[in-house]
């Protein structure tokens, strides 16, 4: 009797070697190896959200910081998602520290993310399901329903606008794509009217494309290859090796043309004359740098967009032949909103064409057409403290040339 343990351990070992046993601990491993790609599917499938959660809100004026929050409310176009991982974007430390004076406390921070879906709302027309793992952008510093915003545990976004992530590509790589994405579509086909990568245009057209190595431009420059467009672009010496392997044709050191003048008469060497640029997309943004790119256009005119608001007045003091506007990520969501002490009506147009463009782009990621710009993964740390410390790098104006991406 004493033996008989001894004898059926060694039993069950041998059983443990024999062939039967050894392929579904190799099936084990796999999955492990490729877990992070579903690593949170399993965790999210078998638990229910809590009724509390961990998220970055703004507390004071210019400041932000982790809270104990209520978990959001699921309104019908919505879906609740368990955050896996969130990116950086300019537009979060801005919303911190520009909005300051105006009603945002309280407000959740944060617009790109990527997760599992956990409920989804009666009137999301998409086929999503519990488990799906998704990515988009959310409304962050919603000034009307403060409770949005991706830097959270858990989170509620527009269901119609989101995608499931393709399988070639992990979370962290898909957190990074919410706000690009929509700009991108905003700014360049939108606003522009460049012909979809589907139906690309037969001539290549010169498009400049200002701040090239932003994560906005980068996907920008690859957008506008996929178009057909000849892409002139502009960024710091270091970056312009990576900023031509994404597609771009002509890059120009903005830093050793920072004169508006010298500027333009590069873009006019490259191009062969002073008349072939008609097409501009600033993804810098500001007043400066229209200074600097608008004298490049053709004097017969031409198209300015900016992703922020840059007056007319500063563009036209330069060539009043060309026509200047500026979009904004946030009339994505078709609804009307607040910022600062603006208030925008509701795009329900721009909505569904944020729809058809998320859908097209799912489609060019997971055909490898577009790749995923740069990351760098926690930086300073992972988790909501590991954004905390994301944020000030970029308020420092530290990040060039890749996405912050920080893993919940």
């Amino acid at each position: 009797m004493e033996r008989f343990p001894l004898l059926w351990f060694r039993a069950f070992l041998s059983r443990l070697s024999s062939p039967i046993f050894r392929i579904p601990c190799l099936r084990s491993r796999r999955v492990l190896k490729n877990q992070h790609l579903h690593r949170a599917t399993y965790l999210t499938m078998s638990s229910s959200p809590p009724s509390s959660i961990k998220a970055i809100t703004i507390s004071a004026p210019k400041k932000a910081e982790i809270t104990t929050v209520p978990l959001p409310r699921l309104r019908d176009d919505y879906i609740l998602v368990r955050t896996t991982a969130v990116g950086l974007n300019p537009t979060d430390w801005k919303s911190i520290d520009g909005l300051a004076g105006t009603n945002v406390a309280g407000c959740r921070v944060g617009c790109d993310y990527a997760g599992i879906v956990q409920e989804v709302g009666s009137a999301v027309t998409k086929p999503f399901k519990k488990g799906d793992r998704i990515c988009g952008v959310a409304h962050g510093v919603n000034q009307g329903v403060t409770e949005d915003g991706a830097f959270a545990e858990y989170i509620v976004v527009k269901g119609d606008i989101a995608i499931k992530i393709p399988d070639n590509l992990s979370d962290e790589q898909a957190a990074g794509l919410g706000i690009g994405i929509t700009t991108v579509g905003q700014g360049l086909y939108q606003a522009l009217g460049l012909p979809l990568p589907k139906s690309p245009s037969s001539q290549p057209t010169p498009i400049l494309i200002n701040g090239g190595s932003t994560a906005t431009g980068m996907l920008g420059i690859q957008f506008a290859k996929l178009s057909g467009y000849r892409v002139l672009t502009t960024c710091s010496s270091r970056n312009a090796d990576y900023v031509r392997s994404l597609g771009a044709d002509d890059v120009i050191d903005y830093r050793e043309y920072s004169d508006p003048e010298k500027f333009a008469a590069k873009v006019h060497e490259i191009l062969g004359g002073d008349d072939k640029l008609e097409l501009v997309w600033d993804c810098i943004g500001l007043p400066e740098s229209a200074k600097l790119v608008v004298p490049a256009i053709s004097k017969r005119g031409g198209k300015y967009r900016s992703l922020l608001t840059v007056p007319d007045e500063v563009v036209h003091g330069i060539n009043d032949k060309v026509d200047s506007s500026w979009t904004f990520a946030y009339f994505v969501f078709g609804e009307k909103f607040t910022k600062g002490r603006g208030t925008f009506e509701a795009r329900p147009e721009d909505m569904k064409f944020g729809q058809m463009f998320w859908d097209l782009s799912r489609d060019l990621l997971a055909s490898g057409k577009l790749k995923v710009p740069r990351q760098e993964v926690n930086r300073g740390g992972k988790g909501l403290e590991g954004v905390l410390k994301g944020l000030d790098e970029l308020r420092q104006d530290k990040v060039s040339g890749v996405k912050l991406i920080y893993t919940l």
